[in-house]
């Protein structure tokens, strides 16, 4: 897992709302296999990324969203992937980006296809499809787009409102 913050805000600016990238204080991007376990593997990502940003005390809502993002983008996005011959790296990845006052997650997958939230008469009883209505109650917004250039497949974003970073502390 790394991080490549040229490319990612270059993804991350595609189809969201404006960005002042002097407001960017971080950035933090993993690929992620193509296995379902790649989902505990994003949490962990997450987790670490947000103890560095001292943002701690959002992980519970934060990583039900990564959560969802990546299952979706592992079950609809990778569709019709032979995940026992996929390579160790599919196309999916997370990135994680830290503004002043919000926080976007945001993960991209190489399917075309928009995501489908489900409708009023959706079955909650059910064991899945719930998980862009989750993304929606967590969050404060998210979209999706189409990747344009020499990347395929689209991104989905999720952005929460974070309160204003803390002052710089002096060293003791």
């Amino acid at each position: 897992m790394g991080t490549n913050g040229s490319t990612m805000l270059e993804v991350l600016r595609q189809g969201l709302p404006p960005l002042d990238p002097s407001t960017v204080s971080g950035t933090a991007s993993c690929a992620l296999p193509a296995r379902y376990e790649a989902v505990g593997e994003a949490r962990q990502f997450t987790r670490g990324t947000l103890d560095r940003w001292e943002l701690g005390d959002r992980f519970d809502d934060i990583c039900l969203v990564v959560s969802e993002l990546v299952t979706n983008a592992l079950r609809h996005g990778l569709a019709g992937t032979d995940r026992s011959t996929a390579p160790q790296h599919s196309n999916v990845r997370l990135h994680l980006m830290r503004c002043t006052e919000r926080l976007v997650c945001a993960v991209r997958d190489p399917s075309h296809d928009s995501p489908v939230a489900g409708d009023d008469s959706e079955d909650f009883s059910a064991e899945s499809g719930r998980g862009l209505f989750l993304v929606g109650s967590f969050a404060d917004s998210w979209g999706w787009h189409p990747l344009a250039g020499t990347l395929s497949g689209k991104v989905v974003w999720a952005m929460f409102r974070l309160g204003p970073e803390p002052a710089a502390r002096p060293d003791r």
